[in-house]
């Protein structure tokens, strides 16, 4: 990776997304040092225009973020880096610096909350306890919501379908944890039919 620090006086411009979400979380600037840094540590560290110095994100809040993968634009003078935050992002509490909160992408991070209920064991889950009775149980249920999504569909309230559209949803993510697989998985799929 050949990043042009020179083209912009030694600082360029990093845009910070979440690597389960995809929702920019900030932008801030690094130079050679601070890019060199958060490589070795993977945890982000900018240069602070403010402070005039090396500033890794979370060092006061304990809200670091973690280094998944790290991108280089066409021009070779902006990052891209898609991070695991620890916390929220935004010194005022939020997600994210640009006060947006979205359900975009939540899927994702619900599939992660799974999988960590099941990988983990978690004796209290409901979902951890309809995985560990079986792929036919969890595929059952999935076929029962199926089932109520359509009832609720021929009706008028809207409420009942969302919840039973999510249900459904929630059902089939664990499902795909059954079978191994990921809602990328899915995605890509229907990626190739789009052709």
């Amino acid at each position: 990776m050949k990043i042009d620090f020179n083209k912009t006086n030694g600082l360029v411009p990093v845009i910070i997304q979440d690597e389960i979400t995809l929702q920019v979380l900030m932008l801030g600037y690094m130079n050679e040092e601070a890019f060199l840094k958060t490589k070795q540590e993977a945890k982000v560290t900018f240069f602070s225009r403010s402070k005039n110095r090396l500033w890794t994100k979370g060092e006061t809040s304990g809200n670091f973020l973690y280094v998944k993968d790290i991108k280089l634009d066409c021009d070779n003078d902006t990052l891209l880096i898609k991070v695991s935050p620890q916390g929220p992002t935004c010194h005022t509490g939020a997600t994210n610096c640009f006060n947006e909160e979205t359900a975009k992408g939540f899927l994702y991070a619900l599939e992660k909350t799974i999988s960590q209920r099941i990988d983990t064991n978690d004796e209290s889950s409901y979902t951890n306890k309809l995985f560990k009775r079986g792929i036919n149980k969890v595929a059952q249920k999935v076929g029962e919501e199926a089932v109520e999504l359509v009832i609720e569909a021929k009706d008028n309230n809207d409420d009942l379908f969302k919840n039973e559209a999510a249900d459904l949803l929630y059902h089939f993510i664990i499902l795909l944890k059954a079978k191994g697989m990921s809602i990328i998985d899915i995605e890509e799929e229907l990626k190739k039919r789009s052709k």
